[in-house]
């Protein structure tokens, strides 16, 4: 696996992902898989306990045009982008083709309504077994484990978690080999398939551009992010890419 500032990226791409994820939902097994942003590799360089989260996860997608353009100059000429609002549906597909039963965590009360509203019009044959927009506080030890023992007696197969980073990989991580389903942290997208927050235009993405249309449409929230790591990200790679051509986790990233 390439290592971007020691933050293990799946060279994947969305057939790849989704075909993994679905048998991993098959066999029941309780794995998670992240969305990564520059916002990941950035608190995960900033934070050894965020490295290790990131570097434990089952798969590390680049969801977004700077990871895929970094690994390409890290030898992965064919990478590509799995994008957490396209692979969700493309999951969500598979899992209603497939009968594969779902769930979905996070959101705000209103968001995941609506997001649930849009997702039964546009998958008429999906399970959704469960949902749960939690409270904007940390869960109590019996609240926690009331959410464990809900999504696995539901017999969800693939959980959808809508936290944001870095809280939806840190609540993954912390559930793992407790929730008995494949967790996907896909941040966002529960805002954008919901249609509650407004999507980059398509002919951004590849420009990687993204991240300047949320400033413009959330700039109290994103700005300190922006303006903190964005900048950062491009020095420290080029560092590393000036002294190695990769670059592999060392003693803050151990996995034990």
């Amino acid at each position: 696996m390439p290592y971007i500032l020691n933050m293990g990226v799946s060279h994947t791409s969305y057939a790849h992902a989704a075909s993994t994820i679905r048998d991993w939902a098959q066999e029941r097994a309780s794995k998670y898989v992240c969305v990564a942003t520059v916002n990941n590799v950035m608190e995960a360089y900033d934070s050894p306990e965020f490295l290790r989260v990131m570097n434990q996860a089952d798969l590390v997608t680049p969801d977004g045009m700077p990871l895929v353009w970094a690994l390409r100059l890290l030898g992965n000429k064919t990478a590509s982008r799995v994008y957490g609002p396209d692979l969700t549906p493309i999951l969500l597909k598979m899992a209603a083709d497939s009968g594969l039963p779902v769930g979905f965590y996070g959101g705000a009360p209103e968001v995941l309504k609506r997001l649930l509203e849009v997702i039964a019009k546009r998958f008429p044959k999906l399970r959704v077994e469960y949902s749960f927009s939690p409270p904007f506080r940390t869960l109590t030890p019996e609240e926690d484990e009331a959410v464990v023992t809900a999504i696995n007696a539901a017999g969800v197969r693939i959980l959808f978690i809508g936290l944001n980073t870095p809280k939806q990989d840190y609540w993954m991580a912390a559930h793992r080999d407790r929730v008995q389903s494949v967790m996907v942290g896909v941040g966002a997208a529960f805002d954008f398939l919901a249609g509650t927050k407004p999507q980059a235009p398509r002919w951004m993405m590849p420009l990687g551009l993204e991240w300047l249309f949320r400033l413009f449409t959330e700039p109290r929230r994103l700005w300190k992010r922006y303006l903190k790591h964005n900048p950062r990200y491009v020095v420290l790679l080029t560092l590393q890419l000036l002294g190695r051509k990769d670059s592999k986790p060392g003693p803050a990233a151990d996995l034990s």
